[in-house]
């Protein structure tokens, strides 16, 4: 079975953060980050807090030639995923494993258009982590990555390799039999969690303890159920239903990525979010006005955070 020694990361965020301590310990320099100008100087300076442990990575300029990596990892967000397939093209041949640990449902097939997309994983990631000053925390027992290829009733030689990597490095996963649904599922979070705590300001603990809130949420996800359907993936009400035990058991004051965006005056993911499904509905005939209202909203609070309001 083929081994991977060499990892490729862009994006040290809050998502790219579950994976690189545990990536280096296991491989030490042959983990590297791909980042260049002022971020590559402030990580190689200050390093990035990850729950409250200062690391420093090997840093590598998206520039530098070091031969292609065997596995490579996307963690940035969907408003920099084209800068970020410009940056790993040294890090990728091939026979590059990649994997895609952002949001949405499009990504991948982003990254199989600029490489080759027979190497390119079906990936989700579950973490309920936050991003304060620069400073990353998440609990420890809560992340898991979902990967493989779109169906796994077997594995892959490539997904058997990622497997050993992550069963070496101590990185939690699953393979689902069928990924694709896995993904939307996610996705239906995403849509409907994430942009309603995002225009009401409320953390977790909203969906719990609000009637109303929970409505929205709701409906909002039967809008990406009837898309879902409409391209042969079986998500389904069961599902919505299934997952209210979970994020009424998510910890009250998590807050969602793109509430964490609206806080800290940075552009949110509503493209991903409200703005495919939008698109995706109008091709299928499905109508979306929630995500439709969503998207309006959410575009509005960027721009008050621009200051375009002020007066």
């Amino acid at each position: 079975m083929r081994e991977i020694k060499t990892v490729a990361l862009v994006g040290l965020g809050a998502i790219g953060a579950f994976v690189a301590p545990r990536l280096k310990e296991q491989l030490g320099d042959q983990f590297r980050v791909i980042a260049g100008g002022a971020r590559r100087e402030r990580l190689e300076n200050n390093g990035v807090f990850i729950n409250d442990v200062n690391y420093k990575f090997h840093i590598v300029d998206p520039k530098e030639q070091t031969g292609y990596a065997d596995f490579a990892i996307f963690a940035t967000k969907n408003t920099q995923l084209d800068q970020a397939i410009l940056d790993m093209k040294h890090q990728i041949g091939p026979e590059t494993i990649v994997m895609s640990l952002l949001n949405g449902v499009t990504s991948e097939e982003k990254i199989k258009k600029a490489y080759y997309k027979e190497k390119v994983l079906t990936t989700i990631i579950r973490l309920p982590s936050l991003n304060q000053g620069g400073r990353i925390t998440y609990p420890e027992k809560k992340g898991k990555i979902s990967f493989g290829e779109e169906r796994n009733e077997v594995l892959s030689e490539q997904v058997k390799a990622v497997k050993q990597l992550f069963d070496q490095a101590g990185i939690s996963y699953e393979i689902p039999e069928d990924m694709l649904k896995t993904m939307w599922m996610k996705y239906m979070t995403n849509v409907s969690e994430n942009q309603t705590c995002a225009i009401l300001g409320t953390p977790y603990k909203g969906f719990a303890v609000s009637q109303h809130i929970e409505y929205i949420r709701e409906n909002s996800a039967r809008e990406v159920i009837a898309v879902a359907q409409k391209k042969g993936i079986n998500l389904t009400e069961e599902d919505l239903i299934a997952h209210q035990e979970y994020i009424h058991n998510l910890i009250p004051h998590g807050k969602p990525s793109t509430l964490q965006d609206i806080e800290a005056g940075k552009k949110t993911e509503v493209e991903t979010f409200a703005g495919d499904m939008i698109r995706m509905g109008k091709e299928l005939g499905v109508p979306t006005p929630y995500n439709e209202i969503f998207y309006h909203m959410i575009c509005a609070l960027e721009e008050k955070n621009e200051g375009k309001f002020q007066v």
